[in-house]
């Protein structure tokens, strides 16, 4: 049984939808495909290989993840996308034509399907369905994606088209809560002299150190500095300041504290083009190489190991716990839309530096002591 390549099977109401979708691209003069963007074009070639070139799913797939505005939404919807399309190739149904039931029996497939791992030993990329069962997190992430894949589908289409995955349950996931463990600043500095004095490899301390400084000081995502360019350097008013991307797609510049700065131009060395963070070869500093990276310094500086992604939240819990500070500022610094988005990270110190169960503790510890029985 082939469930994938029959596109007469798989027609939807929104049928010029699905005309369009398969001959657009090939009636131009250019193709617009070679201007998608990464994670858009290997969506595309991973869904060629199974459904064919002549199948709409690639394109129109491909195109939806074209359209989200980051980098990181890009691949986080791409993967859970691939996750909610293996699941219904394996149940014989065409992605396109899912309905109501099968989207809900994805959602509770989610909650005890084994993940893929690598395979310990094996060929490269060889991956196994072993692993631990999805996180809530990651669950949202794939009923997420799917639900605004069918919504795309709705926007394009001249026929209104019924999204299945609207009605379907997402998990419940805390705002307030974080897996990531959170540095002390003595942490945080312990982390930097290791990246700046005592990383294996010599040559790379000072990128290593001044990348660490950069995220902290000026507060950003990992997708927004590694998309950077020297470029994109420059002053205003009197500050040094980087031109970054924000989450949102905005351009802003961002002022560059001095240190940070110093430690910049060391690691740059004159250097006037290209990425700010690159590889030895010149090209671009992925995510991967950071996670690596901060995971390894971790290790060395005898903390607990943990990616880039939590750097922000440091920088922010951090600044909200100096006496002068003003969450409005912090607020503008962090590029939070909402207030209450940067007060989480707050909560989540309250939480625990100020939980009421201390002063109750101490008192029945006092008490316990001084009890004459």
């Amino acid at each position: 049984m082939s469930s994938v390549g029959h596109v007469e099977d798989a027609a939807l109401p929104a049928s010029q939808l699905i005309y369009a979708a398969r001959t657009t691209v090939s009636a131009l003069h250019r193709d617009p495909r070679a201007l998608w963007p990464e994670h858009a074009r290997k969506l595309y070639d991973h869904l060629v290989a199974l459904y064919g070139g002549d199948d709409p799913l690639p394109t129109l797939a491909a195109a939806w993840i074209a359209r989200q505005r980051s980098a990181n939404t890009q691949k986080s919807y791409a993967r859970g996308f691939r996750v909610f399309e293996e699941f219904a190739r394996e149940h014989g149904a065409y992605p396109l034509r899912v309905t109501f039931p099968l989207a809900d029996t994805f959602r509770m497939h989610l909650e005890t399907a084994p993940t893929w791992v690598r395979v310990k030993g094996g060929p490269r990329g060889e991956m196994i369905r072993t692993g631990p069962p999805y996180s809530d997190a990651s669950r949202a992430n794939a009923l997420s994606a799917s639900s605004s894949f069918f919504a795309y589908l709705d926007v394009v289409s001249d026929t209104p088209l019924k999204n299945p995955f609207d009605a379907v349950r997402r998990p419940v996931i805390d705002p307030d809560y974080s897996p990531t463990p959170g540095y002390t600043e003595q942490e945080w500095t312990k982390l930097l002299v290791t990246a700046r004095d005592h990383h294996r490899i010599r040559a790379y301390r000072k990128r290593a150190y001044a990348l660490l400084l950069m995220l902290y000081t000026c507060c950003l995502r990992v997708d927004s500095l590694l998309t950077a360019k020297v470029e994109h350097l420059g002053d205003d008013q009197g500050h040094h300041v980087i031109k970054v991307k924000v989450k949102g797609g905005s351009w802003k510049n961002k002022p560059i504290p001095p240190i940070a700065w110093a430690a910049l131009q060391d690691y740059l060395d004159g250097r006037t083009t290209g990425w700010l963070f690159c590889t030895a070869s010149g090209g671009q500093l992925d995510e991967p190489a950071v996670w690596h990276l901060t995971d390894s310094l971790a290790k060395r500086a005898g903390l607990t190991p943990r990616g880039p992604h939590g750097v922000k939240g440091d920088a922010v819990t951090h600044a909200l716990a100096k006496p002068d500070a003003r969450p409005d500022k912090i607020q503008r610094w962090a590029d939070h839309k909402d207030s209450r988005t940067t007060q989480r990270y707050n909560r989540r110190k309250e939480l625990l530096d100020d939980s009421p169960g201390y002063a109750l503790g101490a008192d029945l510890a006092g008490a316990l002591t001084h009890d004459p029985s």
